[in-house]
């Protein structure tokens, strides 16, 4: 049986990949009912609205996390990564994330995510 960080490292290269790819099935799949998100550009999204814009495929290729620490807090959890991605005009750009996952119902699902980007 798979840890809980294993699980979590898991949950978080399959983030980045919905991101990546526009994967709508899969980040119905990993969001909790309450999740937001803080946007790069400031603005504050629910699920919903999360969903929908993932739903545009993103002009940045490469996706990739780096330096991720995974902080375990009882059924909460605490990830915080960096990124590396190319711009559609092929600039190397990179940024950060802190997301926050909770065990609910025996799963671990994503309740909140900050983006930053260079």
């Amino acid at each position: 049986m798979a840890s809980d960080t294993e699980i979590l490292e898991q949950l978080n290269r399959d983030y980045v990949a919905s991101v990546q790819h526009s994967d709508v099935g899969r980040f119905d799949e990993i969001l909790a009912d309450e999740f937001y998100c803080s946007n790069p550009d400031g603005s504050l999204v629910d699920r919903r609205a999360f969903l929908e814009q993932t739903a545009r495929p993103v002009t940045i290729s490469g996706l990739e996390p780096t330096d991720v620490i995974i902080r375990l807090f009882g059924d909460i959890a605490i990830i915080h990564a960096r990124t590396v991605y190319q711009t559609a005009d092929g600039a190397i750009k990179s940024g950060r994330y802190t997301d926050v996952w909770a065990r609910q119902n025996g799963r671990w699902l994503a309740v909140s995510a900050h983006v930053t980007r260079g």
